[in-house]
Formats: C-alpha cells, sequence, structure tokens
C-alpha cells in the first residue's frame, strides 16, 4: 500500500467516528503505520521466511548468490549493522542477522558470563530476538521520520519535483527487518522442551531455527572438546518439533538448519535403538568402537550389541559414555545430513575444526549423491586462526608444487615477519575469496560470522581505554571516535535521533500540536553535529 492510499484509508477510520476524532490527522496517523509496518512477530516470521526461501531458491540457481550474516548480542548492534548495510549498499537484499547462543552465554545471562554449555536462561534466547526486532523496526521509523521531515520542507518550498521524489522513495522504503537465524542450542531438554521454546522464538519474530545434534546437557561449543552426539531418532524428533511449532503458528515455509557436530564429536551417549538391520539405527551403532567378547569372560555391568552373529562390547568410558571409532567423523557427518534432510530440515550446519573448502566440499558432495540441492549454512568461526591456517593451506599447496620453501617455518608462519610475503599475500586473498569460492565449491548458501562485536567491542574498548587513561586523554576519544563518525557519516553521533529523540517529537506534534514542549529545538546540542 502506498503511501497516499495509507492515507486514505486512515482518513476513511477517521471519519466513521464523525467529529469525535477531528483532533486526529489521518496523514499523521497514516505516517505511524507505516513506521511499523509489522504489528507481531508473527507477521515479522512469516515476511523474513518468504525472504529466506527466496534467497535459498535464488541460490540453487546461481551460487553466487549467497547470504551472509553477523551474530550480535545486542538489538542496537543489530540495528547499526543494518543502517550500515543500507548506507554502504542501498539494500539489504541477502544480508541478515545471526542470533548466537555462545553470546547469549557469554554476554546476556543473569548468572553471569558463562561458557557455550546451555547453562544460560533459555528464555533469554527469545527475548533477544524480540529486542533485535524491536530495535530494527524503531530503525524504520527514524529513517522514515526524517524522510517524512523532507516531504513537509519540500512541499512547504513548493518544490513539487522533490516531493514527488520523495514520495516515492517512501513508497519503495526498505525494511530494516530482515531474517534471523537463531541458535536454540541442542533444544534444551527433550522434545517437548524443543517445541515450546522454538513456538517463543517464532511468537518473537524467528523464522529460521538452527538446532545441532549434541545431548542437551552435555552440549559443549562446537569448536571444544567433550562433544557427545545423539542418535539419529531423537535428533529427528526435535526437527519435527520444530516443524510442528511453525506450522502451528502459520508460518509454514519456517526454516530449520539442522546442524551435525559429529566431526568433532567422538563420544555418544546411548545406542541407539535398531528395529532392522541396515536401518539408520544401526548404521548410527556400525561407528561404535567396539571389541569381540567371549560371553564366559563378562564383566559386571558390560553392555553387549551384537552385530553380524558377533557379540562385541562398545567402549564405554567412566563418564558412561560410549566411544565411536577414530577416523569415522567425516562419515558420521554425511549420514547425519542426508538423513536430516530426507526427514525435515531445510539447510545443513557442518561445524569444522577449520576453515577449509576441499575439506567442506568433499563431505557436501558425498551429502548431494543423494540430495542433489543440500546447501549449508558455515561458521566464519573466530575460533579458528584464520591467518595461520590460510597460510600453513598455501605453504602446502606451494611444497606440493616443489616449491623453494626455505624461507618458510610452517609452524611459525603466524609470526609478524611473515606479514610481507608472497606467502602472506596469497593467504589473505584466499581468506578474501572464502566466501565467494566456497559457495560455489562447497554448497554454501549462508555465511556467518558467530562472534564478530564480541571481539569488536573488545578491540575498540581496548583501544579508547589505552588512549583516554594515557597521555592522549580527551583526544583518544574525539580523534579515535567522534571525528571518524563525523567523517564517516556515521548517523550514530547524533545519538539523540538515534535513541529515537526526533520520533518522539513527531508523535508529541501529533498528540498536542502547537503545544508541544518538543527536545529538537535551537538549544538541542545535537545541533553541532547537523553538518
Amino acid at each position: 500500500m502506498t503511501y497516499s492510499q495509507t492515507i486514505i484509508e486512515a482518513r476513511k477510520a477517521i471519519a466513521t467516528f464523525g467529529g469525535n476524532w477531528d483532533g486526529i490527522e489521518a496523514e499523521s496517523a497514516a505516517r505511524m503505520r507505516l513506521q511499523n509496518r509489522f504489528r507481531t512477530g508473527l507477521d515479522i516470521a512469516r515476511h523474513t521466511a518468504r525472504i529466506m526461501r527466496a534467497d535459498m531458491a535464488a541460490y540453487d540457481a546461481d551460487p553466487s548468490q549467497y547470504t551472509q550474516s553477523l551474530g550480535c548480542w545486542h538489538g542496537f548492534i543489530g540495528q547499526q549493522k543494518l543502517i550500515s548495510i543500507k548506507k554502504h549498499f542501498g539494500t539489504t537484499k541477502g544480508r541478515y542477522l545471526y542470533l548466537s547462543g555462545w553470546m547469549v552465554a557469554a554476554l546476556r545471562s543473569e548468572f553471569g558470563p558463562l561458557p557455550d554449555q546451555s547453562m544460560h536462561e533459555k528464555t533469554s534466547v527469545p527475548a533477544l530476538i524480540a529486542e533485535l526486532y524491536t530495535f530494527l523496526k524503531q530503525a524504520d521509523a527514524r529513517e522514515l521520520g526524517g524522510l517524512f521531515r523532507e516531504l513537509d520542507a519540500a512541499k512547504a518550498a513548493g518544490d513539487a519535483v522533490n516531493t514527488h521524489r520523495l514520495l516515492h522513495t517512501i513508497d519503495a522504503f526498505q525494511t530494516h527487518v530482515v531474517p534471523i537465524i537463531a541458535d536454540i542450542d541442542a533444544g534444551f531438554g527433550n522434545a517437548e522442551a524443543t517445541y515450546l521454546l522454538a513456538k517463543k522464538f517464532i511468537e518473537a519474530g524467528a523464522c529460521c531455527i538452527q538446532l545441532e545434534n549434541q545431548v542437551s546437557d552435555e552440549k559443549q561449543c562446537g569448536h571444544q572438546d567433550g562433544k557427545v552426539t545423539v542418535p539419529h531418532e531423537d535428533f529427528l524428533a526435535k526437527i519435527r518439533a520444530v516443524r510442528y511449532a511453525f506450522l502451528e503458528l502459520g508460518v509454514d515455509d519456517g526454516v530449520i538448519v539442522a546442524r551435525t557436530d559429529s566431526l568433532g564429536a567422538g563420544l555418544t551417549k546411548q545406542i541407539a535403538y535398531t528395529r532392522s538391520p541396515g536401518d539408520i539405527a544401526d548404521q548410527y551403532n556400525s561407528f561404535l568402537d567396539c571389541e569381540a567378547v567371549d560371553p564366559a569372560n563378562l564383566g559386571n555391568g558390560d553392555v553387549l550389541i551384537a552385530r553380524n552373529g558377533t557379540l562385541l562390547r562398545p567402549k564405554r568410558l567412566a563418564s558412561n559414555l560410549f566411544q565411536f571409532r577414530a577416523g569415522t567423523g567425516e562419515d558420521r557427518v554425511v549420514l547425519d545430513c542426508i538423513n536430516s534432510l530426507q526427514n525435515g530440515a531445510d539447510l545443513l550446519w557442518i561445524e569444522t575444526e577449520k576453515p577449509h573448502i576441499g575439506q567442506i566440499a568433499g563431505m557436501v558432495n558425498r551429502i548431494r549423491e543423494v540430495v542433489p540441492h543440500a546447501k549449508l549454512v558455515y561458521n566464519n568461526s573466530p575460533s579458528f586462526n584464520w591467518t595461520l591456517n590460510f597460510r600453513q593451506q598455501v605453504y602446502d599447496v606451494w611444497t606440493g608444487e616443489g616449491r623453494d620453501m626455505a624461507a618458510y617455518d610452517r609452524a611459525r608462519l603466524m609470526s609478524v615477519e611473515y606479514d610481507g610475503t608472497d606467502l602472506a599475500h596469497e593467504a589473505d586473498e584466499r581468506i578474501r575469496t572464502f566466501q565467494r569460492d566456497a559457495a560455489r565449491e562447497a554448497g554454501i548458501f549462508h555465511h556467518l560470522i558467530t562472534l564478530p562485536t564480541y571481539h569488536t567491542a573488545a578491540l575498540s574498548t581496548d583501544s579508547l581505554a589505552k588512549g583516554y587513561f594515557g597521555e592522549a586523554g580527551m583526544l583518544a576519544y574525539v580523534e579515535g571516535v567522534q571525528r571518524r563518525e563525523i567523517r564517516e557519516g556515521l548517523a550514530c553521533v547524533r545519538h539523540q535521533n538515534m535513541a529515537g529523540s526526533d520520533v518522539g517529537d513527531d508523535h508529541k506534534e501529533y498528540f498536542a500540536g502547537d503545544a508541544a514542549l518538543k527536545a529538537g529545538g535551537a538549544h538541542n546540542t545535537m545541533n553541532q553535529f547537523a553538518a
């Protein structure tokens, strides 16, 4: 609906009540409607699910059309990312947000900083989804409010050309509300708990939920040791629970990301129940590290399984966990992924120990032999030492090509002495093109960085603290922060405006007319940044 049509609709609603609503201006009401076009989280979930499904289809047709996101732990951070995206690229197309359970645990828990082990309050995750969308909707209101002010000025000046341009800009306005891929960890309990929590996610606005195949009460960060996976039926029950939650709430095209941690998980908590030889449970159990036993020499509490007529004893640790055979990780990943896609999942997440296109592509190609359009969400994780990994990859390639590598020590390639070398430049180029190359060669539809603002906040704070509490004093802030905001055109330099002061002034004028006491007058120091 256009701006003019929205005004007409509001005028009709006002006229229904005759003179009782004479103090209500149709154009002001229309502006408020356009500034808050999403009434509920379900409106957002349905809108963003359509975006994500269209992007998935576009990627299937052309792998260069991959999508990206950055993780965030506060609504303001998510808002600033989308404002920056619109500022630099003019569109939000293909850019999402990622909600990281790691950052919720580390930064949002009432218990204080926690490791990524599902110990934080599970309700804090849907609360953050709602917070993110509150800030994104406020970004809409702020940007549209500025356009409305420009429109009023153009009309007052009798500038028909600018008035027409602004009306077109308002009608073509692209919202800051984009898909959020939301991390539900291992579901925070059994399948019913996963279903109930998934509903909270969706009601808050999530169109995409990422679920991992670890044991809920043994959950570990994907880049730490000690990960324990569950049999496929347990995981599929939770995938089905999430799908039912989407369908119950009318988000029929909601997206489920099935994450497998099997590559780095050498343990399982339980032996899968097998209904017939060769079924998925039997395949899961086939990876267990077992030894043949003599029934006459059994120990107390021994657990045995039968395989091809032979009794075997799975290796059980003191933790009561069962161990997989070494070297079976990739095979288990492929089985996990195929089974998930054939049973309700839409996208895959393979947690790896390094960013290596060849390794990822090797697994994806095997999966695509069975599910041709399998595609991944991939964690471009700060847990990887990207510099060292890619320098070592280049070192290995060049060594294989027979180059003279005497000037390089593979174990010390992170050293600053290598920063200006040809090898370092080649590694950086491979890092620069990693997402593009992996989208083409390894089936990665969506690239994300889980914890970017955790690290940027630490780095920028360190720089400011070093200068401000040192010799630079106030210049550290002025030169390192405020002057850069001004020079680079960051709207946030006018922080009162960013926090909604001007939108509030507009509302005061709508509500009280000439009697409104507005904050944006001549004595507002934010006017110092008008230029």
